[in-house]
């Protein structure tokens, strides 16, 4: 989708690793920078959002974020979608039910927003916060595929495990993913990957849109014996475990590509709040093995906004295809 973004010094790494030459590899990996590519979605996407806008007389994208609760972490998460949102031109609402909220209001909630034809895009923000017990995937299946930008519905997942790439919306973290690894200049077809964790919402879609990239795929997770072998076969590495620095790095193929999704808070008394964030893979010692990995924060978060935008627009492009 667009160019990498790097310097150019890894260009002999690139031809390297395209020719299968042995012997010659950088010391320190290329950092991934979630930061700069999603700079690069957002301002494509508000130039697709202005000429909507422009060819449909004040058309634009609408996106709904729905809230049961109040969680200080949830509210985080939605700020920056709303403020993404905003940037790009989408209109962008939140809804936020009470902590009381049932399970039939909570639906209620959902049908309204599915039949609004100014909302393109629905998402409901995950964990629910309710002290009544509500069944997540119920809700989540509830939400129209059509506006599931998501892409958590047992439909766009189904399309997802068969392919149709081209006919669902792609959970964001995998899709951001797959985008970070496209700014390597690293070929996924033919490679080996691995991804550790077999979530719904990040290692099982990660395995899908990796196969369907024409990769061969290993997931793994608690129960696979040997977990640095497998580790070490990769050519292709994403984590999304939820272990603080579970990878380290003697167990990486030199020269992989390592995308990590780990948010993890570990204590340290250097930190304001006497914490600091690291990723699922233990980053000091994998920039010395890795050909390219993506640090935490800075990486993989921020695209994941940035792909539910896209998703949200593309719905939208859709919307004004069926018109």
């Amino acid at each position: 989708m667009f160019g990498p973004v790097m310097s150019s010094s890894v260009a002999l790494s690139l031809r390297c690793a395209a020719s299968g030459c042995q012997g010659i590899r950088r010391s320190i990996a290329t950092v991934i920078s979630g930061n700069k590519t999603s700079k690069l979605v957002r301002n494509r996407l508000k130039e697709e959002v202005d000429k909507m806008t422009s060819q449909f007389s004040g058309f634009r994208p609408g996106l709904v974020v729905l809230q049961v609760g109040d969680r200080d972490d949830s509210n985080l998460y939605i700020s920056s979608k709303l403020r993404a949102a905003a940037e790009i031109g989408i209109d962008a609402k939140h809804v936020r039910l009470p902590n009381t909220a049932t399970e039939d209001e909570v639906l209620r909630s959902i049908m309204s927003i599915n039949e609004n034809p100014s909302v393109h895009g629905l998402i409901v923000q995950l964990p629910l916060d309710s002290v009544n017990h509500i069944d997540s995937e119920l809700i989540t299946n509830s939400v129209s595929p059509e506006k599931d930008v998501d892409g958590l519905s047992c439909i766009n997942a189904g399309k997802l495990s068969r392919g149709d790439l081209s006919n669902c919306f792609i959970p964001c973290t995998p899709n951001g993913c797959m985008e970070l690894i496209r700014q390597t200049g690293v070929s996924v077809a033919g490679k080996h990957a691995v991804v550790i964790g077999r979530s719904k919402i990040v290692g099982a879609p990660m395995h899908d849109l990796l196969l369907w990239n024409h990769a061969t795929v290993t997931t793994c997770h608690s129960k696979t014996p040997d977990l640095p072998g497998q580790v070490g076969r990769a050519d292709i590495l994403v984590v999304g475990a939820g272990r603080a620095e579970m990878v380290r790095g003697d167990w990486l193929k030199d020269g992989a590509v390592v995308i990590d999704c780990g948010i993890n808070h570990v204590p340290d008394e250097t930190k304001a709040g006497g914490k600091r964030v690291v990723g699922d893979v233990h980053y000091a010692s994998a920039n010395q093995r890795a050909g390219f990995i993506t640090p935490v924060p800075g990486g993989v978060g921020p695209m994941t906004v940035a792909m539910l935008m896209e998703n949200t627009v593309q719905s939208a492009q859709r919307f004004l295809l069926r018109r």
